[in-house]
């Protein structure tokens, strides 16, 4: 149809409608700017705060040991080795004990873990001026030590500590506990010698210079297996219940308690799952450990890891966790033997409060 014959009716209607669609688009021109830019400011900000944004501070943290490395803390090491402390947010030292050991370096100041146990611990916030250590983790539930001599020699109670001759290290406590044994199994104290050995080799000492000494079965003991070297061993608390005690155990001061307990859970958090990873694969775990101190024996620290796998929870319900009994038990023991000045305040020596 010609546009002439179009009705001014018609006409008028198309021509509203050709304005209406010209409104239109003007204002979907001013408005998409509207929707768009916040977008494209949200997407630039995003993308500049992951640019901007730095990581969390790694926080570099020192663990004093109680002697050379070994089996005891092969969780340690593990949960260096995995990450499991960088997951964390650690970056760990481990270094050796000078010759007091770790309590005096923990309560000064110069690391934020050590590893004691529990008699240590017992003196130490015992003494004249006590030192504020408190244990925070059992690496091992239950003490493997104790009286171990050649077979040759027939020592099979303490009965038998007459006239022999026990090596040392001059410990008080060895004496009160070699004097309570003897006294408790009818045999006379003042027949035994005692020589002081120091550190010096088990099995050196007890083929050339003493009958017996006190040994960590986990080691020394694990260690004459290998050998085919006889011994006859008398686990302490099966002499004297009194004598199962934590050994060893994890120490922080009072002060990293005050100031940072957030520090311990993590420190905690990460080794708890080194020492599961021990439990659950004794033989690479030995592995780490060697790779880490490589002047270790491989053929001991394996048999070793493997003994030690069954005992660091042992029939507890958790790693680390610690029994108030046990704790009131043997200082109670140490405190009648005359080893203590003062009683111990247990609550306040060791705590499960920052265990996984």
């Amino acid at each position: 149809m010609n546009e002439k014959y179009l009705s001014p009716k018609s006409s008028g209607k198309n021509t509203c409608l050709s304005s209406f669609k010209a409104i239109t688009a003007v204002l979907l021109i001013l408005l998409i700017p509207a929707f768009i830019l916040p977008c494209i400011s949200g997407c630039k900000k995003g993308i500049a705060e992951k640019q901007t944004a730095q990581p969390e501070a790694i926080q570099k943290v020192t663990v004093v040991l109680d002697w050379f490395p070994n089996t005891n803390h092969t969780g340690i090491y593990v949960a260096k080795e995995n990450k499991y402390y960088e997951e964390e947010g650690l970056e760990i030292e481990i270094i050796q004990p000078s010759e007091g050991g770790s309590a005096d370096l923990i309560a000064a100041g110069k690391g934020e873990f050590g590893i004691s146990y529990q008699e240590q611990v017992t003196y130490a916030r015992t003494a004249d001026t006590p030192l504020p250590i408190v244990a925070v983790a059992a690496i091992i539930q239950h003490n493997t030590s104790g009286f171990a001599s050649p077979a040759e020699k027939n020592i099979n109670t303490p009965e038998d500590f007459e006239d022999k001759k026990y090596g040392g290290w001059g410990s008080p406590m060895e004496e009160a506990m070699l004097k309570g044994l003897m006294e408790k199994y009818g045999a006379d104290y003042k027949k035994l010698e005692i020589v002081n050995i120091g550190a010096a080799d088990f099995f050196t000492s007890v083929t050339r210079d003493v009958d017996f000494t006190w040994i960590y079965y986990g080691w020394d003991g694990v260690a004459a297996e290998i050998k085919n070297f006889d011994i006859n061993f008398m686990l302490l608390q099966e002499l004297d219940s009194q004598l199962d005690f934590y050994t060893p155990v994890i120490i922080v001061s009072e002060q990293t308690i005050q100031q940072d307990p957030a520090l311990i859970k993590r420190f905690l958090n990460a080794t708890e799952k080194g020492y599961r990873f021990a439990i659950e694969n004794p033989e690479k775990a030995a592995e780490i450990l060697l790779a880490d101190v490589a002047e270790l024996d491989k053929e001991l620290v394996t048999a070793s890891q493997k003994y030690l796998s069954g005992q660091y929870i042992a029939d507890a319900p958790r790693w680390g966790e610690m029994k108030k009994e046990i704790w009131e038990t043997f200082s109670n023991w140490m405190y009648e033997n005359e080893l203590l000045s003062r009683q111990l305040e247990t609550d306040k020596a060791f705590t499960n409060d920052f265990l996984p």
